[in-house]
């Protein structure tokens, strides 16, 4: 388990943040024990985490990369805590442009995706990166 190098607690990092960058890892982890702090430990302090890491990251297969510009990915991110629950995207940015969609979706191999439209990009997108995770869990 990584420890945070500040008050020495233990955080277990979710297999996804293992494999992105350092600044990635930092921000879940602070998030995650500031929630567990307010929240306690649980599903509560896990969403928070990753809600604050989707601001500035997406992912991208099996890891989270830096978003181009920071800000809510999906529509339940705006909406924020409190309001009712809407369709997330578990880290694709459902708000950028549709030519980064694009890209993302060449780099994972996504099939038809020039034919498809922005909705459609983004779930075959959180398909291939879902596909990408359990593969690399597996190995």
């Amino acid at each position: 388990m990584p420890k945070d190098k500040d008050d020495n607690s233990e955080t277990d990092l979710p297999s996804t943040l293992e494999r992105s960058d350092e600044h990635a890892q930092r921000t879940w982890q602070k998030t995650h024990d500031a929630a567990v702090e307010t929240y306690g430990e649980g599903e509560r302090a896990h969403r928070t985490a990753f809600s604050a890491l989707k601001h500035s990251y997406e992912k991208v297969g099996d890891h989270w990369e830096p978003k181009d510009r920071k800000g809510p990915s999906d529509e339940q991110a705006e909406r924020g805590a409190g309001d009712p629950v809407a369709e997330t995207h578990h880290g694709v940015d459902a708000n950028a442009s549709k030519s980064h969609l694009q890209d993302l979706a060449r780099r994972l191999d996504v099939q038809g995706r020039s034919s498809m439209n922005k909705d459609e990009l983004v779930r075959a997108i959180d398909k291939a990166n879902q596909r990408e995770t359990a593969k690399a869990r597996t190995s």
